[in-house]
């Protein structure tokens, strides 16, 4: 982090809290937007994390305007729009916009392939046809395109283009990225490869969008600062932290139940409840014991209390 911007900080990709019978958890969304305003991170809704590829367009509208309410003076509002098809995203930008979101963010669609040329000229499309800021999400895990940092960059010049978040696993693209845009006052680069937060935030990244802040906002809030001042012994601590916390819930599983095990370890934290939109299921209740189990001990061997992460109702 070399200056100050307007897009940067800590993006939290905010799983969806649902109950039982599959509707917002509205209770579990203002104890998710506290936890995290109280440690100076910011919510991006339907992003993957946030199952967005599986909710109905009533729940994301639902779930948008109350974000929207939710906000309070000075909170910065991301929210993903991505669809297969143009006009659903859109349509989805406007109605964001008109609720109170400041950012959408869209990757690509994923179904047809695509050319390099259509990858342009598909976000030169939606740049143009939506009311306010966009940012560039590259994640060929769910798309199966990595989108070119040079492409990147020249879309970049459009008035509406502001940022982008890259969550694929590239040192080379990552150190690509970084010398294209560190020093670019109009133009923001988000890290989702946690497992780089530390090292990408020393060398210009402009923020991070961890998973792993819907359970555990302070620690990439504390690492940001560690950055902010020269701190690499605590940065690269915090860094060995998030990587075994986020192992806890990724290891030897899809991306699916990943997201299941992070909103059981949630759970433990009264902040949601464990539910999945189909075609997303929870594992087995043993998966969860193990799960639980794994999470304690990690908080002892850290010498940490779960009162530093518990969310009191």
């Amino acid at each position: 982090m070399k200056q100050h911007k307007k897009y940067q900080g800590v993006i939290v990709p905010t799983i969806t809290p649902l109950r039982e019978n599959l509707q917002l958890d509205t209770e579990a969304v203002e104890k998710i937007f506290n936890h995290l305003r109280r440690h100076e991170a910011m919510p991006f809704i339907m992003g993957t994390t946030g199952e967005a590829a599986s909710l109905p367009l009533n729940l994301k509208k639902e779930f948008i305007q109350l974000a929207g309410k939710l906000k309070q003076p000075g909170d910065m509002l991301y929210s993903g729009i991505a669809s297969n098809c143009l006009t659903e995203s859109v349509d989805l930008a406007k109605y964001c916009f008109d609720a109170g979101v400041d950012v959408v963010a869209a990757h690509l669609p994923s179904y047809y392939p695509l050319t390099e040329n259509q990858v342009k000229k598909y976000y030169e499309q939606l740049a143009n046809q939506i009311p306010g800021p966009l940012i560039i999400y590259n994640i060929p895990a769910t798309t199966h395109y990595s989108i070119p940092p040079q492409l990147i960059e020249e879309l970049s010049y459009h008035e509406n283009i502001v940022g982008t978040k890259d969550s694929e696993r590239n040192e080379a693209r990552l150190q690509e990225s970084l010398t294209l845009w560190a020093n670019r006052q109009d133009f923001s680069h988000f890290l989702g490869w946690i497992g780089q937060s530390a090292e990408a935030l020393f060398n210009g990244s402009d923020g991070l969008v961890p998973s792993t802040g819907n359970l555990h906002p302070r620690l990439y809030r504390q690492m940001v600062q560690a950055v902010q001042s020269g701190n690499r012994e605590e940065a690269f601590a915090l860094q060995k932290l998030s990587d075994r916390m986020g192992d806890l819930y990724q290891s030897g599983r899809t991306l699916g139940e990943s997201l299941w095990a992070l909103k059981t370890l949630m759970q433990e934290v009264n902040l949601c409840q464990p539910y999945m939109m189909p075609p997303l299921q929870p594992l087995s209740g043993q998966e969860a014991d193990q799960l639980r189990q794994n999470f304690y001990a990690l908080l002892t061997e850290e010498e940490m209390n779960i009162q530093t992460l518990q969310v009191h109702v």
